[in-house]
């Protein structure tokens, strides 16, 4: 599939777009790329609709070397997507980092968004110990540490293709200027999300995998995300890590499948 590109302030977006019907953006989160979702894009088609798999700003084939990685931007570069194929609302669904992404597009501009998928959402900034500062840090400048740890996040099931996917994916933060957009994604800014949710009035779903191990309590925290919004629903993805859509992407489709027809009736 040919990759697409639209021009925002400081830099492109890549996209690529498969299938015809209701339009579901998908955002992939910290240091992966669109083929994070190579799994669940076939199911979704096959469900009868049309998907546009975004590489977030500084990720993949979208230029790095931007100004900010906060969230709000690449809810921005959400909706540029969305106006660039032109034919939203479009169901937005946002990956880890991504998460906030999705929330600050849906109350920014709710014309272009008919609902709203969080998946392993970090509602609040995870408190860590000096050691585990120090490990975050050498992570987040390394990109073979980053591939051992991207390991770490499927601690049940693991796509047959996992291993080949990873090392294009170390190869590709070893480009020059790569690993700093993996850092700048996940910097703490204000307003954090939470604080938008509320403006939010488009259907909201927030999902987790059961065994995500980013979580001590994964179904309390897909608990604490659904409750900051007006209309929401919390699911849980069984025996599935930080990424439900490559290790469990069946149940992940059957959950977004079911949410798109909710937001038809809304």
């Amino acid at each position: 599939m040919a990759t697409s590109f639209v021009g925002r302030a400081g830099g492109r977006i890549a996209y690529e777009v498969h299938g015809q019907g209701t339009l579901v953006v998908l955002a992939h989160g910290m240091g992966e790329d669109r083929h994070s979702y190579r799994h669940l894009i076939p199911l979704l088609v096959e469900a009868g609709h049309r998907v546009a798999s975004i590489d977030v700003r500084g990720h993949g084939d979208s230029s790095a070397g931007w100004p900010s990685y906060a969230p709000a931007e690449v809810g921005g570069d959400l909706l540029a997507v969305v106006r660039d194929l032109g034919d939203g609302p479009a169901v937005l669904v946002g990956n880890s980092s991504s998460a906030a992404a999705v929330v600050f597009a849906a109350a920014d501009a709710p014309e272009l968004v008919r609902g709203i998928v969080l998946v392993g959402a970090f509602v609040a900034q995870p408190r860590l110990n000096p050691f585990l500062r120090l490990a975050q840090g050498a992570v987040l400048r390394s990109p073979r540490l980053f591939g051992m740890f991207h390991r770490t996040l499927f601690p049940v099931h693991r796509p047959d293709d996992d291993a080949e996917y990873r090392r294009r994916l170390v190869t590709a933060l070893r480009r020059p200027g790569r690993m700093a957009p993996v850092r700048g994604v996940i910097e703490p800014v204000e307003p954090h999300w939470t604080a938008r949710a509320r403006q939010v009035r488009q259907p909201v779903l927030v999902l987790m995998g059961t065994k995500d191990p980013d979580f001590p309590d994964p179904a309390a925290e897909a608990r604490a995300g659904r409750r900051l919004f007006e209309v929401a629903e919390a699911r849980m993805i069984a025996d599935a890590g930080h990424y439900p859509h490559a290790d469990r992407p069946a149940a992940m489709a059957a959950e977004l499948v079911a949410f798109v027809a909710v937001t038809d009736r809304a």
